[in-house]
């Protein structure tokens, strides 16, 4: 990772606890100081989890995110989006201080519209990976898209990549997506499996780079070593947080890294399997305030 800018940074705190283990829905005791919060880290993903379909945070979960930060706690964003993607929802729901964007490759101050840590993914490394995922696969072309580098962070896919292509997304053809520094690629196959597609980017990228499956039909190329957990592990230093101290929410197989390093991780009702299996907790939907539901329980009567 480049690191942009180390102002601001607070003492580090000990990131080493080791997760422990809770039957789905009890939550596990946690030591406490008077006063103090049993998860004063609430970190959620923001698409599937925090947003409804409609990309809106319901008054619900602002209530309950208000809760939060009554009782001493903060709440980190910890999303696949990058920075120039979600600063809309961040301002829309009063957000501040530090996030963690782009599956961990970026971290954004909120307060100050600042980037602080940026992660690149090598152009010729991405197309090597795109063209060999396809070798392997043996079902014709993907269909691709790019996150442009920080900070214009501009979406720029080919044209079949999707049938539901917004606005403000930039069309390419396929070999203009790489004559221009990029921070991800993006792949999908109209008749083959997202997990076969992820299994087969994986073997081919050898470690070069990270491979993610974030939402239907979106696997993503990053940098290697890039996941959230490494994104909420460099978040939570610079906050003074510890795993035991952090709770965490997701949906998709991208956050399994988020879950991992969290003390106590809750995937929602509309989770991918391979994600329940790994929760402590299985909540309601994000349709039907799941993150609320838990906070409720949490915050209301600490």
């Amino acid at each position: 990772m480049h690191t942009a800018d180390t102002a601001d940074a607070s003492a580090s705190t000990s990131a080493s606890a080791t997760a422990a283990v809770a039957a789905p829905g009890v939550l596990l005791p946690r030591p406490r100081t008077a006063g103090r919060p049993r998860f004063p880290l609430v970190a959620t993903d923001l698409d599937g989890t925090l947003l409804r379909k409609d990309l809106t945070v319901s008054p619900r979960t602002r209530e309950a995110l208000a809760l939060v930060r009554a009782a001493g706690a903060r709440h980190l964003v910890v999303t696949g989006r990058p920075a120039a993607s979600c600063r809309e929802f961040l301002v829309a729901i009063g957000y501040r201080g530090l996030a963690v964007c782009g599956q961990g490759a970026q971290l954004y101050d909120a307060s100050a519209d600042r980037l602080l840590v940026s992660a690149s993914l090598d152009r010729e490394l991405a197309r090597s990976v795109v063209e060999h995922t396809e070798e392997a696969l043996g079902a014709g072309p993907l269909e691709l898209a790019v996150v442009t580098a920080a900070p214009e962070n501009r979406f720029v896919v080919t044209a079949r990549f999707t049938d539901r292509r917004r606005p403000e997304w930039g069309l390419a053809e396929r070999e203009e997506l790489w004559g221009a520094p990029i921070e991800k690629v993006l792949m999908r196959h109209r008749t083959v499996a997202d997990g076969l597609v992820a299994a087969a980017a994986e073997r081919v990228g050898a470690g070069e780079v990270a491979v993610t499956h974030s939402e239907k039909g979106m696997i993503e190329v990053l940098p290697a070593g890039t996941d959230k957990g490494v994104g909420l592990q460099l978040a939570a230093d610079r906050m003074g947080f510890t795993p035991a101290e952090t709770i965490a929410f997701g949906d998709m197989p991208n956050d399994l890294p988020l879950l991992g390093w969290a003390g106590y991780g809750v995937a929602m009702g509309n989770a991918h399997p391979d994600l329940m299996a790994i929760a402590d907790e299985v909540a309601p939907s994000h349709e039907e305030d799941g993150v609320a539901v838990v906070l409720e329980r949490l915050f209301a009567h600490p």
